[in-house]
């Protein structure tokens, strides 16, 4: 998988804390040209968990949008994986958020992740990353059958 130094966000960032949100440590600057939905294919944001989460109930992953490189004036989330609830954040689990279009608006400059903790997370890392494609090398289908 090839990812983009500068579409990456998180980089095995520790993700923990009681009923918090994580906001990630890098931003996308999309500068004056930020209509991010324009076109067939929307980005994605990918997150890949490295260190297995503990204590949490959940952990959402939002893909952001703020007026500011903190990710802290005017919020708005782009996306949303749901409640992951912990069973299913171990090592290697991998995930992707879909962006909605941002119709009638070019967005906002700064594009980010926030990662919403359920819960008293007290372990968990994740690497997250903004791209088209999706590779999935996981998934293995049985052998042994003939194709007539």
């Amino acid at each position: 998988m090839l990812i983009d130094n500068n579409l990456l966000v998180a980089s095995a960032q520790t993700v923990t804390g009681t009923n918090t949100s994580v906001l990630s440590t890098n931003t996308v600057d999309l500068g004056a040209n930020r209509d991010i939905g324009a076109g067939s294919e929307y980005p994605k944001l990918q997150t890949v968990i490295g260190t297995a989460f503990a204590g949490a109930t959940s952990v959402e992953i939002q893909a952001i949008q703020a007026d500011d490189a903190a990710l802290s004036s005017n919020v708005t989330v782009i996306g949303s994986s749901g409640a992951i609830p912990l069973a299913s954040l171990t090592a290697a689990a991998r995930f992707e958020v879909e962006l909605n279009a941002r119709i009638g608006s070019k967005g906002q400059r700064y594009l980010g992740a926030r990662y919403v903790i359920v819960g008293a997370g007290s372990a968990g890392t994740v690497t997250s990353f903004f791209g088209l494609d999706t590779q999935d090398g996981q998934k293995f289908y049985p052998s042994g059958f003939t194709v007539a």
